[in-house]
């Protein structure tokens, strides 16, 4: 059985959380009205909700 690559899923995190900061700053800089909540999972932006799935449990 192959391992899991959790580096390769951190990378793509945070590479995703990187795409999501800089589309944020170039709505900012539009001008345009930026909403209070994120647009995927309807919590506030910040709140870290929504991110990540539940871990499993270890046996």
């Amino acid at each position: 059985m192959a391992t899991p690559n959790y580096s390769y899923e951190k990378r793509q995190k945070e590479l995703a959380k990187k795409r999501k900061k800089e589309e944020k700053l170039k709505r900012k800089a539009e001008g345009k009205p930026d909403d209070a909540t994120d647009d995927e999972t309807g919590a506030p932006d910040g709140d870290a909700a929504g991110d990540a799935p539940p871990a499993e449990p270890t046996v």
